[in-house]
């Protein structure tokens, strides 16, 4: 007998779900192939199945043919990529999250006040990447760890401001903005919270069931910030957790004498792959489902407008 704890919210957030659908309408408006300029959502599953319906990934802006329609990621992009898109008269849709784009706003509003950002992210990520690639060159310092708040020397403490990535670990976000402000106390912080609030919920989730858990499996990908993010929430709170991409990736082995499993989702994996996890268990163990539910959420976001009408 294995029990399942199913952890509520989980999957999908309103941003993938926007961004996605969006691919899906540029390819129905426009016709097969439609570029996607990065991967639209981190997970393959994803990717994979809007390949197939006709979207063509690229990295950068030069594989895409002149006159051809490309869609920016959720995650974001420097200020320079719809510049160049509109040079080359691309007819271009930008899928990021209204989430990150509100951070987009507020780096603008601080620099333009004469702000020095801190900004906490990961580097390399992709959101990470377009949020500093809003301002000029210089006008913020990524930090990333306690050590690295620490050890910053900024070119005016009086005349800071922090913004945070959306996809952060809550707990290890408020312990690196805990030593800025200690060591800053004038530091502006942002109006709201900037980890969004699918990144929270989806944390929140996985610290509620697991005290009741023997193990954890988040579905999620590698490059996804919030999954790994959600693995790290479960080995806190003293739980043995992996990150699996679909059911065929589950390890039987971290499983012998687990009596209790909880499952989650990244917030860019669909709700299928939770189900095909629980339907491979079953072909394994006699499970007993129940879910666990902290918050529902009630988000949606807008679409672009030109495909409003198409939707």
């Amino acid at each position: 007998m294995l029990e399942l704890l199913i952890a509520a919210p989980r999957g999908f957030c309103a941003g993938v779900d926007r961004a996605i659908r969006i691919v899906e309408l540029a390819i129905e408006k426009h016709g097969a192939p439609v570029y996607v300029r990065h991967e639209i959502v981190h997970n393959k599953f994803v990717v994979d199945s809007l390949r197939a319906q006709g979207a063509v990934f690229v990295e950068e802006l030069d594989e895409v043919p002149d006159g051809a329609p490309v869609v920016f990621s959720a995650h974001g992009v420097p200020k320079s990529v719809p510049v160049e898109a509109q040079g080359r008269g691309l007819d271009y849709l930008d899928a990021t999250c209204p989430l990150v784009s509100k951070v987009h706003r507020q780096a603008e509003r601080l620099v333009a006040a004469g702000r020095h950002i801190v900004f906490i992210g990961h580097e390399g990520h992709p959101e990470v990447i377009g949020t500093l690639g809003q301002v000029p060159a210089g006008s913020m310092s990524l930090i990333e760890t306690v050590a690295d708040a620490e050890g910053f020397t900024p070119p005016d403490p009086a005349n800071l401001a922090f913004l945070t990535q959306t996809t952060l670990s809550v707990d290890d976000t408020a312990a690196v903005v805990a030593t800025l402000q200690r060591r800053f106390p004038l530091m502006q912080a942002p109006r709201g919270e900037d980890i969004c609030y699918a990144t929270s919920n989806r944390q929140a989730a996985v610290k509620a069931i697991a005290a009741a858990c023997d193990a954890v499996l988040v579905i999620g990908a590698p490059n996804s910030s919030n999954s790994v993010r959600l693995v790290e929430v479960a080995e806190r709170e003293g739980v043995p957790a992996r990150l699996i991409q679909r059911a065929d990736e589950i390890d039987w082995d971290f499983l012998i004498g687990v009596g209790t499993l909880g499952i989650t989702a990244g917030a860019s994996a669909p709700e299928l792959l939770v189900r095909e996890l629980v339907d491979r268990l079953a072909t394994r163990y006699e499970i007993v489902e129940r879910e666990e539910e902290t918050t529902r959420e009630t988000i949606a976001f807008k679409l672009p407008r030109g495909l409003e009408a198409a939707a």
